[in-house]
């Protein structure tokens, strides 16, 4: 069904994009002819049938999954959840499966490495989502709802990011310094808990002044109470979670544009790692105050990937007041995809054995858990004042 499109030689890692107009292109160590006249391979040695067809299949898969939400609004069983998620994840497996056999183990490589990292900071995401819903008494029955919102919009935001990521790469490499330096910033913010309170205090400056009612009116965005025309507090829950998306995007497609210069991985890696948040959500349930070390783990992933970035720009670098305005040639600035794909599944899997058994990790989390708790008795008693 598909050509398995040529192999680049270069193993750097590092693939070219495509041009929008004019001039020839270049795939590692190849260069095709101008777009015009091709359509047999896209970008990165991948074959331009199976970037469409594969773009073209996941978002009828998001559409259904959109649909059967908006549709059938319910609790989702542990079952039903359960294999929503297997699924999502055998399809991810297989995807990159398919990028392996198209594009060679680089790419493929690159594409796990992108999805797991990607997941890892979905599922950070959604820490952040159960807050949410939590802060705002979101009634269970509209969380899936709420949570597919927030996929829509964390989707539509990579992308704007993506395209835009991509576009300053191929003419400003040296951007991976900054790439590099904000990722690093955000490893050390990542250990603090500061966010959550100043995007708070930021929904409430933004809805200040819009007529609010007390209530949930199903999902609906307005109600009318006493003849009176209001917004509901599904209002300030979407903006909320929208926030929180684009806070996320700003982590997430620096971290994996430190794994590889594929705009089309990045943005299929972004789809599946997203895929199944929703069920994820009541999966998991309880045990997301158990994986209380989590945190620590992408604090890590993403300090690794930033300095990874800067390496990169080190081995690449043009800017004049470093090295005279030549790159450093040294073998140890090269790290791997597969070096990278390893210290991403060391730090998860470390991470979830010391919080699931870990003493610590039982100590920590009946501590958050009697905290979260607390916060709960306290919110009630401030509602019923």
């Amino acid at each position: 069904m598909f050509r398995r499109a040529q192999q680049p030689t270069s193993n750097t890692g590092i693939e070219q994009f495509e041009h929008l107009a004019g001039g020839g292109e270049t795939c590692g160590d190849f260069v095709y002819p101008p777009t015009k006249g091709r359509s047999s391979v896209g970008t990165s040695g991948i074959s331009l049938q199976f970037e469409i067809i594969a773009l073209v299949v996941l978002c009828l898969v998001l559409a259904a999954d959109l649909l059967y939400v908006t549709k059938r609004p319910h609790i989702p069983s542990m079952k039903e959840a359960g294999i929503f998620v297997s699924v999502y994840i055998g399809l991810a497996i297989v995807f990159g499966g398919l990028v392996w056999w198209q594009a060679g183990p680089q790419l493929g490589q690159e594409f796990y490495a992108g999805w797991i990292t990607e997941y890892a900071l979905s599922v950070d995401n959604l820490f952040v989502f159960i807050i949410i819903m939590a802060r705002f008494s979101v009634p269970r029955k509209y969380q899936q709802e709420v949570l597919m919102f927030g996929i829509i919009i964390a989707l539509i935001l990579r992308a704007i990011f993506i395209v835009l990521g991509a576009a300053i790469i191929e003419q400003w490499s040296w951007v991976f310094y900054i790439f590099g330096a904000f990722l690093l910033w955000t490893a050390w913010n990542q250990l603090k808990d500061e966010d959550e309170d100043d995007e708070s205090g930021l929904v409430k400056k933004l809805t200040a002044k819009m007529p609010i009612s007390k209530e949930f009116d199903g999902a609906k965005l307005r109600t009318v109470v006493d003849g009176k025309k209001l917004f509901t507090p599904m209002v300030l829950v979407f903006v909320t979670i929208g926030m929180t998306d684009l806070l996320f995007a700003f982590d997430s497609i620096p971290a994996i544009f430190g794994l590889t210069k594929s705009a089309f991985i990045v943005f299929t890696a972004n789809i599946f790692a997203l895929m199944g948040l929703r069920q994820l959500y009541f999966l998991l349930g309880g045990l997301m105050n158990r994986l209380v070390f989590l945190k620590h783990a992408l604090s890590f992933i993403l300090a690794f990937i930033g300095v990874k970035l800067v390496f990169h720009a080190l081995h690449e670098n043009n800017l004049p007041f470093i090295n005279g305005g030549q790159p450093l040639d040294y073998a140890w600035l090269d790290i791997s995809v597969g070096l990278s794909l390893l210290v991403i599944l060391g730090a998860i899997v470390i991470a979830t054995v010391m919080s699931l058994w870990s003493p610590w990790g039982k100590r920590a989390a009946a501590n958050a858990e009697a905290a979260e708790l607390a916060e709960a008795a306290d919110r009630a008693s401030h509602d019923d004042r």
